[in-house]
């Protein structure tokens, strides 16, 4: 994030570079520098000219490089942005002999998604040496909240832990999606606002009483009664609740819970840095620790595994899986 920062100050103070090769697994940063390029290097008068779009489908890298050495029209420079370019995989190599010597007054943008090139080759190479490579990497989903929580606060937003949890058990790590869902948000709500569970609930859709969140906390306290009405509530709403994802999550926070167990220090601190999860839900784990020993977890995980494949349909293609996820909770609860 600091160094997408970095990026956008340079690009605004027309600290411009020839090339930017905007690459990796997770596509929300490539699109958000891309589009500031696009949005904000010409003057609007300047674009019809200067400013030209290509798709990776529809073009060859000569075609690239062709438009790219164009000069400008009434101009300082040009904008070639390059869209879905790891379509052009198999040829992108080829794009070093521009790369070497590229156009002073071009400023070549190429949105390289879902994939990156070689560091040790020459594209690379000599990318770096006249431009920027940006490598744009998948957050894990215990990254996720924190990343709501600082995109929230440079709007001038607060949120609440258990309310980011909850954008994270429903969208998992798809930063385009949050970020969607947080800009509906700040339309709805003032600046300033702690953005609560509630406010999830009635404008995202997410329930507050009724999602893998609190069906964890639930098993983790050992409180059947609401453990089971949830999994009562999942059975009926399959479609918003699959399975898959229940037993996921649950194998990850008794993967979690074995962790624990096995730590000297379980000082809330450490567990936190341990576990890499907030410090506000360490509580759950120790309360969770004290309800399941060591010796019980280790059949729960192993119980979680049988049931992961049931809930991808191996050996149970008959049996509905709100039936499989009764039968999952009366196993871990017993």
């Amino acid at each position: 994030m600091d160094e997408v920062k970095q990026l956008v100050t340079d690009i605004k103070n027309k600290n411009l570079k020839p090339i930017y090769f905007l690459m990796g697994e997770e596509p929300y940063y490539i699109d958000k520098i891309s589009g500031f390029i696009e949005d904000n290097v010409l003057l609007e008068e300047e674009k019809g000219f200067n400013q030209m779009l290509l798709y990776g489908r529809d073009v060859t890298i000569d075609d690239i490089v062709g438009n790219a050495k164009r000069y400008p029209m009434m101009a300082e420079r040009q904008v070639v942005i390059v869209k879905e370019a790891q379509d052009l995989w198999r040829t992108i190599e080829k794009l070093v002999d521009y790369a070497k010597k590229p156009q002073p007054t071009t400023v070549l943008v190429v949105n390289y998604k879902y994939k990156k090139i070689d560091k040790r080759k020459a594209l690379y190479k000599a990318i770096k040496k006249v431009g920027v490579v940006y490598e744009s990497k998948k957050l894990y989903e215990n990254q996720v909240a924190d990343w709501i929580r600082r995109v929230l606060s440079s709007k001038k937003y607060a949120i609440v832990p258990k309310a980011s949890q909850m954008l994270v058990e429903f969208l998992g790590n798809d930063l385009s999606k949050i970020s969607n869902e947080l800009e509906k948000l700040q339309i709805i709500l003032p600046k300033g606002t702690q953005i609560s569970p509630e406010h999830i609930e009635e404008n995202i859709g997410i329930s507050k009483d009724f999602n893998n969140f609190e069906l964890r906390k639930a098993i983790g306290e050992k409180n059947a009664v609401k453990a089971h009405q949830i999994v009562k509530y999942f059975a009926e709403n399959p479609k918003d609740n699959p399975m898959v994802v229940t037993v996921s999550l649950l194998f990850g926070f008794f993967s979690q819970l074995l962790q624990f167990h096995g730590l000297k220090d379980k000082s809330p601190r450490n567990v936190a840095s341990a576990l890499k999860v907030n410090p506000y839900f360490v509580n759950e784990y120790i309360t969770a620790a004290r309800n399941y020993p060591m010796r019980n977890v280790s059949a729960i995980v192993s119980v979680l595994r049988e049931f992961d494949v049931k809930s991808k349909g191996v050996g149970s293609n008959a049996v509905p899986q709100g039936d499989l996820l009764k039968e999952l909770l009366v196993k871990i609860l017993a």
